[in-house]
């Protein structure tokens, strides 16, 4: 059996559900690899500075983070950011760059089959 959820924020409830719903029906692994991070200890979650993104994304890459972007460093590249969470200055930071910050749905909305996402963290 797979292990019980012990979650108890209903939105990331919802998003693992999500995740898990469009990995199966679009058949794209990725989201199931987001949607069992997202499951695990809060704690365990990733927090990836805009730095690393600026050093290990390409130009125009799509990038999710399952846990939060934070705002030290800088950024040179146009990049599609999808996070569990940002800090407000990570979010200007991929904005000023001429990149967009989407919620991890939006993204899943935008590309079901997941097509070129990076996971990053």
């Amino acid at each position: 059996m797979g292990k019980k959820n012990n979650k108890t924020n209903p939105n990331l409830v919802s998003l693992i559900q999500r995740l898990k719903d469009a990995s199966r029906t679009n058949e794209a692994p990725v989201w199931r690899d987001i949607a069992i991070r997202l499951e695990g200890p809060a704690s365990n979650w990733a927090e990836v500075n805009i730095s690393r993104l600026n050093r290990y994304a390409e130009e125009n890459d799509v990038v999710v983070i399952p846990g939060k972007l934070l705002g030290s460093g800088d950024l040179a590249k146009q990049l599609t950011v999808a996070a569990y969470r940002f800090s407000g200055q990570a979010k200007d930071k991929v904005k000023n760059a001429g990149g967009q910050n989407l919620s991890i749905e939006e993204l899943i909305a935008k590309n079901p089959k997941g097509s070129k996402v990076r996971i990053m963290g």
